[in-house]
Parts: C-alpha cells; structure tokens; sequence
C-alpha cells in the first residue's frame, strides 16, 4: 500500500524529471500568411507520444514565444500548485506565465498556427527560428534570434562562469 505524503511527492518529481523531453535543436522555417509553420521532421521525432500532437504556446522572455509539448505543459504549470495565491508576487507571475497562453495542435499536414496576437507580440514576420532545449521551444523571429544571439556572444564566457563556475563537478 502506497501512502500519500512527501516521500511520494519527492518520488513523483523524481519520476517526472526523468520523463520529461530533452529536445535539441535549431531549426529555421518559413510562415506563411495564415501565420503557420511546418514543424520540422527532426523536431517532430523528439516529441513524447503522451503529447498526441498537442501544444500550449505562451508568451516567453527576451522577446519569443514558448511552444510546450502538451505533457511538458502539464508538468510545468503543476508547479504553480505549490504557489500561494494569496501573495500578490505569486498571482502576478501566473498571470504573466499564463498570459496568451494557447492550446495548439498539429493540422493534417503537420503545420502550427500561431495565435495572431502573439505574433504581432513579438514581431514574428516570415521567417522563424525553432530553438529546442530541455522541455520547450522557443519561437523567434529569426531577425531578432540572430540579433540576441550575437549580442549575447561577447558575454557568454562570463555568463558560462557565473551560472556553471559554481557548479561541483565531481562525483559522489
């Protein structure tokens, strides 16, 4: 007999980080005038069955979209359980986690709409780039991705030292 409790929420996160998806990848696509996109063979193969095909896109930061596979949305927004709602910090970061959040899904032909909304939020024209990483998609106006991307290139041993510097690296 399983009892609820601690020990078997520290067990379920545990499982669930181990199930969540590792996508990887950089991938560059073409909108059309309806505002969609073919989701790249490469990126498709990545996704986790349990997502059937099913996303949630919302708002992300430095000025992209966050695309999550639907199983990866779910974990995620499980966390905000745990958030008092009776601190206001905590009520506004859902609002804004959760502001323009959409479901989406894959049409006949393997394509994504994008909500017009969050496009024009974030100046998404014709072109996109598609960055996987851990659990998520960043959607980037390629102009835009290019420009963080080099702008960040100059600080990135300083930014590799401050995140990873204090990191231990020796095994137990």
């Amino acid at each position: 007999m399983v009892k609820s409790g601690k020990n078997l929420d520290i067990f379920t996160t545990s499982i669930e980080s181990v199930l969540m998806s590792s996508l990887l990848g950089e991938y560059q696509c073409k909108v059309d005038a309806k505002g969609r996109f073919m989701m790249p063979s490469g990126l498709k193969r990545q996704l986790d069955p349990a997502a059937k095909d099913q996303f949630v896109i919302n708002r992300g930061f430095e000025g992209c979209l966050v695309l999550y596979p639907m199983n990866e949305w779910e974990i995620e927004t499980k966390k905000f359980e745990k958030l008092n709602l009776f601190v206001t910090k905590n009520r506004k970061f859902y609002r804004q986690f959760h502001n323009g959040a959409t479901q989406l899904g894959l049409d006949g032909t393997g394509r994504v709409l994008l909500p017009k909304p969050l496009m024009g939020g974030v100046g998404i024209t014709k072109e996109i780039v598609l960055f996987a990483y851990a659990n998520r998609i960043e959607v980037w106006d390629k102009a835009k991705y290019e420009q963080v991307m080099n702008d960040d290139l100059d600080d990135f041993a300083q930014l590799a030292e401050d995140v990873m510097g204090e990191i231990d690296n020796t095994e137990e």
